[in-house]
Order: C-alpha cells, then sequence, then structure tokens
C-alpha cells in the first residue's frame, strides 16, 4: 500500500535526526544540570546579595554547556604544560590515598587513559570472532592485550576485545581470546560500529585491502 511504503519511508528520513536531536539534548541537559550544581554551590558560600545575579546565569540556556566545555579546554591546556602536570599528579596522589574513593578513582582513570590516550589501541581495531559459540561469529573491538597475572596463566598470544550489543553498544562483553582465533578487518571502527548498531542492515562499502589485491 502507497500509505505504508510513504510512512515507513518518512519515518526513515526523521528518526535518525530525531534520535541525533535527542541525545543533544540529553547532552546538554546533562551539561547544564552539572553548571546548575556548581552555582548551588558558589551561591551558598557567596552573599545573600549575589544570590539574584546566580539565579539569573542558571536560567540562560546553554550557558552551562559552554562554560563546561571551556573550562575542559582550559584544564587540557593547563595539563600540558610542567608546572600542571604537577598539580595533576599532586590531585591523583590525593584520590588514591583515600579508602573506598581510591578504588573507584583508578578503576575509571584506567578506562579513561586506556580509550582516549593517543598511543592506546583502544576500539582501534575491528576484529571477527567466533562467538558465543564455534561457527557463529560477530563484531569485537580490541582493547589491549591481557596484562599481569592474567597473562602469566594465558601467555603472550592472547588479545583483549569487547563484544558490543545490539542496538545498544554501550553494554557488552569482555573476552580474552588468542590472536589466531581472531580476524583483522580492513574496515574502520566506525564502519564496524555502524554494521553492529543497524544489526547487520548498513553494510560498509566494500573496499579491496592490501591483502586481497594481492590474493587477486
Amino acid at each position: 500500500m502507497p500509505f505504508k511504503k510513504y510512512l515507513l519511508t518518512g519515518l526513515m528520513v526523521w528518526l535518525p535526526l530525531a534520535i541525533t536531536l535527542w541525545v543533544l539534548l540529553w547532552l546538554v541537559g546533562m551539561l547544564d544540570a552539572v553548571f546548575g550544581g556548581l552555582l548551588a554551590g558558589v551561591a551558598a558560600v557567596t552573599p545573600a546579595s549575589m544570590g539574584p545575579s546566580i539565579a539569573r546565569l542558571h536560567n540562560i540556556p546553554g550557558l552551562g554547556v559552554l562554560l563546561v566545555v571551556s573550562v575542559m579546554l582550559a584544564t587540557g591546556a593547563l595539563v600540558s604544560n610542567v608546572a600542571g602536570r604537577w598539580w595533576v599528579t599532586q590531585w591523583d596522589r590525593l584520590f588514591t590515598n583515600i579508602p573506598i574513593v581510591k578504588s573507584i578513582y583508578n578503576s575509571v582513570k584506567k578506562v579513561s587513559d586506556t580509550l582516549f590516550s593517543s598511543n592506546g589501541n583502544a576500539f582501534r581495531t575491528a576484529m571477527l570472532i567466533q562467538y558465543p559459540r564455534p561457527g557463529t561469529w560477530t563484531i569485537a573491538f580490541q582493547t589491549g592485550v591481557p596484562g599481569g597475572e592474567v597473562q602469566t596463566h594465558l601467555g603472550a598470544d592472547f588479545v583483549s576485545v569487547y563484544v558490543p550489543t545490539t542496538p545498544n553498544p554501550t553494554s557488552g562483553f569482555f573476552l580474552m581470546l588468542p590472536k589466531a582465533d581472531v580476524i583483522e578487518l580492513d574496515m574502520s571502527v566506525d564502519e564496524a560500529l555502524t554494521y553492529v548498531i543497524s544489526m547487520g542492515s548498513v553494510v560498509p562499502n566494500p573496499v579491496l585491502s592490501p591483502k586481497s589485491a594481492l590474493s587477486k
């Protein structure tokens, strides 16, 4: 029926835009909430005469986002020099000596350092693995190699991978597999994520890899 066809076509046009706007609005709301909390803290330690001025700042839409981004940029510029790195070291030393807090802080810091480091390996290689059983294949992303005590038991010929769920890739499974059991893909991480999120309906453009070219 034309009605059903047109409805589905219109949905396919508007749905990506709607989801994108929803994510952006959620992010803006979260940053504004952080900014509101900071303003509440400032209002608690400032004279009552400055209360109306602080309240007016809170009512400016998007100001929290701008200020948070500005603080992030200023922090990044500060820690890029020796003096800034010294302050970061003292900050880390403080939080790593507080019971309970140090466990959470150290875990989050290690994950963020791994994911966002420019020389790290996390989420920089898309792989094909057999999961959850032999003969069933799925997309995974290399997050590094096993280390510490785990490496002493497994050996050096293993890789650590993250297997995202579909259609929500923020949850998934952490696996350690032999290098011989994984196949590195030529597609980019973005293409692989799109392939996973779309449940295989959006196939990356086929590109002849150097390995394929040599085989031909």
